[in-house]
């Protein structure tokens, strides 16, 4: 395994994030990714629609690079509304659930005025680590 989710009893119980993850591998750094189509304009109307694209988007590049959701390391997610975000955390959570299951990697959710496309709610970045390859894996 190359990442080892470590949520100590002293910080209290985690909900939807680990405390702190070790890791061990191919470090893939991702960009930052909001609700964008393939035609670079923003979908959805809605925070919880946003999340979606964003995090699809940010797992689709991860997934390009080899790897899957529970390679992610950590993941910072950029807000521009916090009270609405928090007013529909339990949706939010649904869709992260769905899309990159319950390991968790470590996340902040940090709040700004805007972002990059003025249209967008929410920006997902972070990274992962993939599984150390052995030299019977390389040409």
């Amino acid at each position: 395994m190359a990442l080892e989710r470590i949520n100590p009893a002293e910080l209290g119980r985690p909900s939807g994030f680990s405390h702190a993850v070790a890791a061990e591998g191919r470090v893939v750094f991702l960009a930052g990714q909001t609700a964008l189509d393939h035609n670079n304009r923003i979908v959805g109307t809605t925070v919880v629609d946003q999340f979606e694209r964003a995090l699809t988007n940010l797992l689709t590049a991860l997934r390009a690079a080899g790897g899957e959701p529970t390679d992610l390391a950590s993941v910072t997610i950029y807000i521009v509304d916090m009270d609405d975000y928090k007013a529909h955390a339990r949706e939010i959570g649904a869709v992260w659930r769905r899309l990159a299951g319950t390991a968790y990697p470590a996340m902040a959710g940090i709040g700004t005025n805007r972002l990059w496309d003025t249209e967008a709610l929410v920006e997902l970045q972070g990274f992962a680590v993939l599984a150390p390859t052995t030299t019977a894996d390389c040409p």
